[in-house]
């Protein structure tokens, strides 16, 4: 099912408002107002914006602890994700959680995850629990290309494989884990080519490129709603920042990125609508300014929410 023109221009505002918001979290990180760690998705937008439009409200969508444009996709409320990126109680985990645990039971937006590679198998338990019930419900569960090479990430795809689980895993490929290249810790860089292990399809996709991305996630979701089993997509894609904010770069060239950032997925999209005949420039402008405003409105309210009482430390413990 093709993208409507709306879609489209909705797409563009997602991705905007998630780089607005991430480059404003690294800006209030420097600031010190932001604590613990911060992974920011910018270069990856493409991705969450095709999940927004391919995968449907009432499926559940897990990802990793790079969350914050995933969570922004599911439709968290951004002056709410700010909250907790500040440790304020009015967030989105009472300010108890921060940047790597976004979550919203009422979305099925079942959160970022610390652990690396710790949350398929939370993804496969979702698939399962919605198989035994007979629920029409599918799992999307993104992860890093560093998470593949971790025992969960075997154990939740055979499971998966061997259950017929209805669970789409898509691998977000940055070329990096942490400081370490795809080809340096995989002896088959082709991370697609996983699938096979484990009985199920795999495919490879360009991540910067919204249309190819939704289509091939769309079309995903509809294999395994149908009853065909789980499916592994590789979207390819390019973190321009760092593994996160304390992330000296020693590892890539600044050329390296450079390069890259002349295929910005957001630039490419725009260029793509304008191509289209599906909005002019001067629409591009004021997309970005809302953007701009909505994300200065959640900093602002942000600001002004109260920090989580003393109390909140034995709330919301079940261990």
């Amino acid at each position: 099912m093709a993208m409507t023109d709306e879609e489209k221009i909705e797409a563009y505002r997602l991705m905007m408002t998630v780089r607005r918001f991430e480059e404003r979290c690294a800006q209030l990180y420097s600031e010190g107002d932001i604590g613990g760690f911060l992974h920011l998705y910018i270069g990856q937008e493409a991705i969450a914006a095709a999940l927004r439009f391919a995968v449907p409200e009432d499926d559940n969508v897990i990802t990793a602890y790079r969350d914050h444009g995933v969570a922004i996709a599911r439709g968290l409320p951004i002056e709410k994700l700010m909250a907790e990126m500040l440790g304020k109680v009015t967030g989105v985990s009472k300010g108890k959680g921060g940047s790597m645990h976004l979550a919203d039971v009422d979305r099925r937006y079942w959160g970022g995850y610390a652990v690396v590679g710790g949350h398929l198998p939370l993804a496969a338990g979702l698939a399962l629990a919605d198989q035994y019930r007979g629920d029409d419900r599918i799992t999307v569960c993104l992860m890093g290309d560093g998470s593949t090479n971790i025992g969960y990430f075997h154990e939740a795809l055979n499971l998966a494989g061997v259950w017929d689980l209805p669970v789409v895993w898509v691998i977000e490929n940055n070329e990096y884990g942490m400081g370490t290249s795809v080809s340096r810790a995989s002896a088959n860089p082709d991370l697609s080519a996983r699938a096979t292990a484990y009985g199920m399809p795999g495919k490879k996709v360009d991540g910067d490129d919204v249309q190819a991305t939704y289509d091939a996630m769309a079309e995903a979701v509809e294999h395994v709603r149908s009853g065909n089993g789980p499916i592994l997509l590789e979207a390819m894609t390019y973190r321009f920042r760092g593994h996160s904010m304390g992330d000296p770069e020693r590892y890539r060239e600044k050329d390296e990125v450079s390069k890259q950032e002349e295929q910005d997925p957001i630039k490419l999209w725009g260029n793509h609508l304008i191509n289209e005949g599906v909005v002019n420039s001067d629409r591009l402008d004021e997309i970005e300014k809302g953007a701009e405003k909505a994300v200065d409105e959640a900093v602002r309210f942000a600001r002004e929410s109260p920090l989580p009482s003393p109390e909140e430390l034995y709330t919301d413990v079940y261990v």
